[in-house]
């Protein structure tokens, strides 16, 4: 039997936030010593905070009643991670029009992202709704045992509002870009780019849509298949293995190659 503590599992979310005329996913590149997937290029996200949960959400997001009680938090986590992270708010007015961006927002990111204010006090005084309607599930991946640390994350693909532009926040990432998946791919594989495993497969996923729309229609029609990498051996060589039927094929991903 073991001694070694059983690593706890954190919630979390990510979204990858899409545009067409070309069709490109939002990535920001993480800090390098930001102690998860330094230096990478990653979709905006992170794991939920208690204010995800805070019970004026309510009355401040459209399609409460559409999602789980225990769903929305994350959703909220992935809106306000993409908000952090790189700037751009899913939300729209009373009126149901969205959200093009306000100084406020701008100016209040830092204290959002440092937990100096409640994400859900912007909301109120900008009069604005959480557009969760806007977010469809991509994929659900959780970390496997063998990492230090454990994540049950909960991919979200939204079209990108008109009007906001990305921006990194400079401390989490250090630069937020627009880029065709499979341009990401070619740069992580020539080594230009840091592409962890996890987002290399759903860039690959995603590569497989000709544009925003087909993105979300796909992952709206695709079986949620839960993904959690199990470690075998294959010649000789330890692997991760990905469920066959998640969507990804057939992946024994080497150790080795996993960052």
């Amino acid at each position: 039997m073991s001694d070694k503590p059983d690593v706890p599992i954190l919630p979390a979310a990510t979204i990858l936030m899409l545009r067409d005329d070309p069709f490109d996913v939002l990535m920001v590149k993480r800090h390098h010593q930001i102690d998860f997937a330094a230096g990478a290029l990653v979709f905006p996200g992170g794991k939920t905070h208690a204010g995800d949960d805070d019970p004026r959400w309510e009355e401040r997001c459209l399609g409460w009643g559409g999602a789980l009680p225990h769903k929305r938090p994350l959703r909220i986590a992935a809106i306000r991670e993409a908000y952090e992270e790189a700037g751009i708010l899913l939300a729209r007015h009373r009126d149901g029009a969205p959200f093009r961006g306000d100084e406020r927002a701008t100016a209040a990111r830092d204290d959002i992202g440092r937990d100096r204010r409640p994400f859900i006090d912007l909301i109120v005084e900008l009069d604005l709704y959480l557009d969760l309607e806007a977010l469809s599930v991509f994929a659900r991946w959780i970390t496997p045992p063998i990492s230090p640390r454990r994540f049950d994350t909960w991919f979200y693909v939204a079209k990108a509002p008109d009007e906001q532009l990305a921006v990194c926040d400079g401390s989490e990432t250090v630069d937020a870009e627009w880029i065709a998946p499979v341009e990401a791919l070619r740069l992580g594989e020539i080594g230009e780019r840091t592409v962890i495993f996890p987002t290399r497969m759903n860039l690959k996923l995603l590569a497989e849509a000709t544009s925003a729309e087909d993105a979300v229609t796909r992952a709206r029609a695709r079986e949620l298949v839960t993904v959690e990498p199990q470690v075998g051996e294959r010649n000789g060589e330890r692997v991760l293995i990905l469920p066959p039927n998640a969507g990804y094929g057939v992946v024994e991903e080497p150790l080795s190659r996993v960052m």
